[in-house]
């Protein structure tokens, strides 16, 4: 079951939030009345006003900070292998590509859209409470043609050249797809790398991006579900641009790499 963080984030902080004014307006005055009148010290807050009033602040300051300005990720799968890995605990810019009301998603602030070859965490267009992460390939109007494991935008093949074997012993705590060619692509001026695995078949094709939509693909091109599987993503659903790495651990193996640690992603 996926949980909305964001709907929960927003229904504690407003719950506390009334909580603590509905006592401020009408009862706290009341119990002060009432300590004086009968010489007695002023009584304690309820319990439930207390932990209201301690709480509202942190989880305002939390829901404006990660629904504004930057929130976490988690890395589940190899699909960005070699740029991201397994285990991978990302920081995601939340206003790059403008301010969105949190839960409702509404874009209240335009600033900018996704330039090709931007790291993008958006919403999976085929379940919505699902976020995925990859490389925009393609910009609203472009044509994107993927033929024997060569990539074209527009006509023109995207420059890459090979710089040898991603291996297994390359990577420390996550556990990569097997043994794949290395290519270093530069896309829209964005230097990565991409893996090419020798025995996968390219799932060729040609795609005409809509306006206001974008063509996603992962950097693990033969073990990425992406736009080439289920299509174009809408601007609405996207949710910021990856930026960094702030920590790596892989649960199953119980091993940390922090060496990632600080990591820029590009």
């Amino acid at each position: 079951m996926n949980i909305d963080f964001a709907l929960v984030l927003v229904v504690f902080t407003t719950l506390s939030g009334l909580i603590w004014l509905v006592d401020s307006l009408l009862f706290k005055q009341r119990r002060m009345d009432r300590s004086v009148q009968r010489s007695i010290e002023p009584p304690r807050e309820p319990v439930m006003v207390e932990y209201a009033r301690s709480l509202f602040p942190v989880l305002l300051i939390v829901l404006v900070f990660r629904s504004f300005l930057f929130e976490p990720f988690k890395i589940p799968s190899g699909s960005m292998i070699p740029t991201l890995l397994v285990g991978d605990f990302i920081v995601v810019n939340k206003f790059s590509y403008g301010i969105r009301l949190p839960v409702l998603n509404k874009k209240v602030i335009d600033i900018g859209l996704p330039e090709r070859g931007a790291v993008v965490v958006f919403r999976y267009p085929l379940d919505p409470g699902v976020n995925f992460i990859k490389r925009a390939v393609g910009l609203p109007g472009d044509t994107v043609t993927y033929r024997d494991k060569q990539l074209f935008v527009n006509g023109e093949l995207v420059e890459s050249t090979s710089a040898g074997r991603f291996q297994s012993g390359d990577v420390k705590c996550s556990t990569p797809a097997a043994d794949a060619a290395l290519y270093d692509e530069k896309l829209g001026g964005v230097n990565h790398d991409i893996l090419l695995h020798d025995s996968s078949r390219g799932r060729d094709g040609q795609w005409i991006v809509p306006e206001g939509h974008y063509f996603m693909m992962g950097d693990n091109r033969d073990r990425s579900n992406d736009s080439r599987e289920w299509g174009f993503v809408p601007e609405e659903n996207l949710l910021g641009r990856a930026v960094g790495i702030w920590l790596n651990f892989d649960f199953e193996k119980g091993c940390a790499d922090l060496s990632r640690v600080g990591d820029g992603i590009k």
